[in-house]
């Protein structure tokens, strides 16, 4: 039903692809997931959906600049009103080297973190109940990811603070960031890395409501015969 935990290390050959490669060979084993088959109900229809819907939105994010190239999940630094971080660092963005390195790290950081938050997604996925299934279906193009994103609250953050804060902390390395960031005072780190941790996880959570919408679009491009047999045959209760 799914590609290989190898399939998806080939994918992505940093650190990060072989711990999505290690998450997602895991989903495999979700109920009636271990061989391709159209056995199963609503819901464990829904949970090949959003487990599919998941893979294919962090296998594209984990790629290199995948949310820098990624128009709906894109990381930005926006001066934030009463946040000195975001003001100091609004004014760094019009210099053009602080720029493209910032915005370069921010995203590389969130390809990380979205990497990280795979188990809690996958997760979440699991626990759907067929009344949770009910509900969504009956719910508009990303209703289930919508449902996943309710579930999961803030502890989606928590996943992905540290890998931004890592790269936050790297502003002291041998790059333009280091000494401009160095330079100004009461620069709120913490408050950032909220900040950008936030965003991400937003990104994250749109792309994978896309994947899930397209396949609702084309059930046949899941290539799952349950998804597919659910979903397109109208076996949605309405």
């Amino acid at each position: 039903m799914m590609p290989s935990a190898q399939g998806f290390v080939g994918q992505a050959t940093s650190r990060r692809g072989f711990l999505l490669g290690a998450v997602l060979g895991s989903a495999a084993l979700l109920p009636g997931c271990a061989t391709i088959g159209t056995s199963g109900g609503l819901d464990e229809a829904l949970r090949r959906l959003l487990t599919i819907s998941t893979q294919r939105a962090v296998t594209r994010l984990v790629q290199d600049n995948g949310y820098l190239n990624d128009a709906l999940a894109r990381v930005t630094i926006p001066e934030t009103p009463g946040d000195r971080s975001g003001a100091v660092l609004g004014a760094l963005l019009r210099s053009r080297p602080v720029q493209d390195q910032l915005l370069r790290l921010v995203n590389d950081a969130a390809g990380e973190a979205a990497d990280r938050a795979a188990p809690v997604i996958l997760d979440s996925i699991r626990d759907l109940s067929f009344s949770d299934a009910v509900a969504i279906t009956r719910g508009g193009p990303s209703a289930g990811t919508d449902y996943l994103e309710r579930a999961i609250g803030p502890r989606i953050i928590d996943a992905m603070l540290p890998e931004i804060g890592d790269a936050l902390r790297s502003f002291g390395g041998d790059g333009v960031l280091g000494p401009v960031i160095g330079a100004a005072t009461g620069v709120n780190v913490v408050g950032l890395q909220r900040v950008v941790t936030t965003q991400a996880a937003r990104g994250l959570w749109r792309a994978i409501g896309r994947e899930e919408a397209a396949i609702r679009a084309d059930p046949r491009s899941a290539r799952d015969p349950l998804v597919e047999s659910v979903f397109a045959a109208g076996r949605l209760l309405r």
